[in-house]
């Protein structure tokens, strides 16, 4: 069905009483975004930050009255002018169809495919390696550069029977890759519980679940393996250094993502303490580290 959506900027301290003030009046969801160009990125579970300034939408029933909605939010703030306040149609659609049928087919690499699951792979390129996605699971399809850059190192590696551990594997598009690429064991490491989900739920429809392991941080011990890969952020990516070099065998290649232009400077460095044969590739604003354990 059709729904009205009522929009309006507002500062973070403002937020939790309008939306406590919009869910009182029957609000069927609130969406929050950045107004203006402060991102938040990888908070940690069960944290809900926000920006200085937000873009709000609500959507409501279509036979809401405007008027008697505006009238009564702006008792119930009384700092909100009507003026503040936007609306328009929204029409009935199928979102999870909308958001398939703009997500194409992706070649990262010579051999490697990612196919959204509702688009069959031609079956003339026997040297093609193809994942299949469900683009209605989050945490990661391809399309942001910094899984590419980790899906096309992937692919330019020989990864026949290796053991691998995935960093901050979200969807498991990584994990997938490198098992349907050839590898034998795959450790996912996430600290999103609903990201395991996904991993299991994409290894499955590629029929590799039994060669991936999944776990929280919490659980993971370091252990000896043949790649590294970890597209998360720089942050993190410093604080781990130390595990990361305890998690990579001698001699093993290990990639890191999720690392805006700059900041690969001083992960350089840090990262320079174990590993040898640093090299940097970039994608628009985003850059890949890889090397070799020394």
């Amino acid at each position: 069905m059709p729904w009205i959506e009522l929009s309006l900027t507002l500062h973070a301290d403002q937020q939790a009483r309008i939306e406590a003030a919009l869910d009182d009046l029957g609000a069927l969801s609130v969406t929050l975004l950045d107004a203006e160009d402060h991102p938040i990125f990888e908070p940690a579970p069960g944290e809900t930050p926000v920006w200085p300034t937000i873009k709000l939408a609500a959507l409501f029933d279509v036979a809401c009255d405007r008027v008697g909605l505006v009238h009564v939010l702006t008792d119930l703030v009384p700092e909100l002018a009507p003026d503040q306040l936007e609306f328009r149609d929204v029409p009935d659609e199928d979102w999870t169809r909308a958001w398939m049928d703009t997500f194409a087919p992706m070649q990262f690499g010579r051999r490697l495919w990612i196919y959204p699951w509702n688009i069959e792979p031609p079956e003339d390129d026997a040297e093609a390696v193809v994942v299949r996605l469900d683009p209605g699971l989050a945490f990661g399809t391809g399309t942001h550069p910094t899984t590419a850059l980790c899906l096309e190192w992937l692919d330019g590696l020989d990864l026949a029977g290796k053991r691998l551990v995935d960093y901050g594997c979200g969807s498991g598009v990584l994990a997938i890759a490198a098992l349907k690429l050839g590898a034998a064991h795959v450790l996912g490491v996430d600290l999103d519980p609903q990201a395991l989900e996904a991993s299991r739920d994409n290894a499955e429809r590629n029929g590799v679940v039994e060669r991936l392991e999944l776990m929280l941080p919490d659980a993971y011990a370091p252990r000896p393996c043949d790649l590294l890969v970890a597209n998360i952020l720089a942050g993190p990516l410093d604080e781990l250094a130390p595990l990361f070099a305890a998690s990579v065998a001698p001699g093993a290649p290990f990639a890191l993502s999720g690392i805006l232009a700059g900041q690969d400077v001083d992960l350089l460095k840090r990262y320079a303490e174990w590993f040898d044969g640093l090299e940097v590739a970039q994608r628009e604003d985003w850059v890949r580290i890889s090397g070799v354990r020394r």
